[in-house]
């Protein structure tokens, strides 16, 4: 099959923002192009919406989203082919210089920034996860461990699934720089100077670094983190834009990564990396026990409400935490009930797929609730959902009821990845024959899946309602907020 060309619509997307001067910034998540321009009233947002590949467009977090879906890399590439250099003469860390809301910008960056660093490492460390479950599940002895825990062949497809995990300072180092407009080498060396592997043993067993009269600093495992390297980027992106204005040019070269790599390493093992790890250890570990303490209280509230946070991209800023809770605690309860709210949108999806007799409709459904079912929740709000309003609510109580179930199952995650597809994730790598989160996620993702589609079949959806129509969204102060 030829490859779609996309330059036709990177062009329109680039026209229809206010053309190659008015970006400041673009980056890109798992289904979206996230600009930063510099006024967003120049982009026409009716025109974009009506543009055949492109499922919606949203003003939130300090940025124009433009919903593209599962193609989104591909037109991203296309856009940033067509802008050539005029990115780089505007620094990807340049923001709107002329906020409506001085706070709204702050949290706008903040989850840019945040957006920018870990959407490039999801898709790996959602491998991983399910990796990681599939080799829990090969084990169980109720299918006769059909893979030997203690054999090469475990050990190396083991390594496969943790090295992401590993080197995730590595990953995450890669993704900040480049969101930054940094030096992706320089901040790719810092996150190997956490994860190297003389360090993570001295961290494990807590070895003293020195001692300050009676403050003892000690060597933490850094592995497996995220915020220590992502203010770690930060500071090297700073320092090294400050270095160059400051060293001569024949000494760039060599003496601005060396002195970059040496401080901002050795400010992270000291100083940064204890307190921030340190923090998002505890701050992980409280959502963890939160959400288990509460229950099906818990379930029926995050179970609800999650995917109203999508429509604004604003689950970004829950992504970090739960990748914090995965890998400094091993497990998620929270990604568990996150799970059951793309089934339930999946699966209301779905029931429009089969209960419409739109050929348009039903092949956009399907593929929707596909995309859904295997952890992708927005060509299913976007492309049908939120357009009929029912279908919206339908999944939305479909996760509640799934959540409520979980909760009150007390399931959890051990991997990233969510949806149908991510059930491997449910069996705990440490003790496979372990299956009380397992049987939790067939039972929830059995509700959520009647539930939602029962409720989209007989009220959700119906022929006779036109599509398109526009849904009202409650519009941030100083801001728009486009309908979907």
């Amino acid at each position: 099959m030829a490859e779609k060309d996309y330059s036709k619509l990177a062009s329109i997307i680039i026209e229809n923002v206010g053309g190659k001067e008015n970006i400041a910034g673009l980056i890109h998540c798992i289904t979206r192009l996230r600009f930063t321009l510099r006024n967003e009233d120049l982009a026409k947002d009716e025109v974009l919406k009506e543009t055949d590949g492109i499922i919606d467009v949203i003003h939130a977090a300090g940025q124009y989203q433009v919903v593209i879906g599962n193609a989104v890399t591909k037109v991203f590439d296309a856009v940033m082919e067509e802008l050539e250099d005029e990115l780089k003469e505007n620094d990807q860390s340049v923001r709107r210089s002329e906020a409506r809301n001085q706070f709204v910008q702050l949290f706008g960056n903040l989850i840019g920034f945040v957006t920018g660093a870990m959407s490039p490492v999801i898709g790996v460390i959602a491998a991983s996860g399910i990796t990681k479950g599939m080799l829990a599940l090969l084990t169980l002895p109720q299918l006769g461990a059909l893979l030997d825990a203690k054999g090469t062949t475990y050990a190396t497809i083991s390594a496969i699934a943790d090295s992401a995990f590993y080197f995730l300072p590595i990953l995450v180092g890669i993704g900040a720089a480049k969101r930054l407009g940094g030096d992706v080498i320089v901040a790719a060396v810092i996150g190997g100077v956490l994860a190297y592997p003389t360090l993570v043993e001295w961290g494990r067993s807590f070895k003293g670094m020195f001692s300050i009269g009676a403050l003892d600093f000690q060597f933490l495992n850094y592995s497996y983190s995220i915020f220590p390297m992502i203010l770690a980027a930060w500071m090297a992106k700073k320092l090294g834009d400050w270095l160059k204005d400051r060293l001569p040019d024949c000494l760039q070269t060599i003496f601005n990564p060396l002195i970059t790599v040496f401080v901002v390493s050795v400010i992270t093992l000291v100083v940064t990396g204890p307190v921030i790890q340190g923090l998002a250890n505890g701050i992980a570990a409280f959502v963890n026990w939160a959400v288990s303490m509460s229950g099906w209280a818990g379930g029926l509230i995050i179970g609800g409400f999650y995917q109203v946070l999508v429509i604004f991209g604003l689950h970004w800023g829950v992504v970090p935490l739960v990748s914090q809770q995965i890998v400094s605690t091993g497990e998620s309860p929270l990604n568990a009930i996150i799970s059951d709210t793309m089934v339930a949108q999946g699966a209301a999806v779905l029931a429009v797929a089969l209960k419409s007799r739109k050929e348009d409709t039903k092949a956009l459904g399907v593929a929707a609730a596909i995309s859904a079912f295997c952890g992708v929740t927005e060509p299913a709000i976007y492309g049908i959902n939120l357009r009929f309003r029912r279908v919206f609510i339908a999944g939305l109580i479909g996760s509640a009821a799934g959540g409520l179930v979980t909760g009150l199952m007390h399931g959890t995650m051990y991997g990233f990845t969510g949806g149908l597809i991510g059930f491997s994730s449910f069996f705990n790598p440490e003790d496979p024959s372990q299956l009380t989160s397992f049987c939790a996620f067939l039972i929830s993702s059995m509700v959520s899946i009647a539930v939602a589609f029962a409720i989209t079949w007989v009220w959700g959806y119906n022929d006779d309602m036109q599509m398109g129509e526009k849904i009202e969204k409650k519009k941030r102060p100083g801001a728009h907020v486009a309908e979907a």
